[in-house]
């Protein structure tokens, strides 16, 4: 038993470290933003591209290696057989279309935390800084040489 709870023990230090809290948000996040972006690309883009393509999605392009078997009733009695290049194609789409998002989401995000880090050295070099000893004043300095010229007509 005893061996047991030192291994829940080392199990919730893992599982409370913060690498592993952020990891697991980051999934949750990512799989959020894989569906945005993941319509972006089917409702918006590839129309577009459909457009200029032609009428036809990515998803349908494919290189039938058996076509399909149909009875008297019009039913499949043996599926086709296929290669679906349009869905890879539209994977490869998706994944250059995420990748730039998370590039540019951290481009922006690294550009924020630099400035943020700049301003706070800044201000821990101001706080840090020592105050410049004040010089003598333009009448000290005037008293200090009258006294010198005395001390030498003496």
């Amino acid at each position: 038993m005893g061996k047991f709870k030192s291994t829940m023990e080392e199990f919730k230090a893992f599982i409370f470290r913060g690498n592993v809290v952020d990891m697991a948000v980051g999934v949750v996040v990512g799989g959020a933003f894989s569906k945005i972006v993941n319509s972006l690309v089917n409702d918006i883009m590839m129309p577009a591209l459909g457009a200029i393509v032609g009428p036809t999605s990515f998803t349908n392009y494919k290189i039938v290696i058996h076509p399909a078997v149909y009875d008297a009733a019009g039913n499949v009695v043996t599926a086709e057989a296929a290669i679906l290049y349009g869905s890879f194609i539209q994977e490869i789409v998706n994944f250059l279309i995420i990748a730039a998002c998370v590039f540019f989401a951290i481009k922006f995000i690294n550009g924020i935390t630099e400035q943020f880090k700049k301003k706070a050295a800044e201000e821990a070099a101001e706080a840090e800084a020592p105050e410049a000893p004040a010089g003598p004043t333009t009448e000290e300095l005037l008293s200090e040489i009258r006294d010198l010229l005395k001390e030498q007509k003496a």
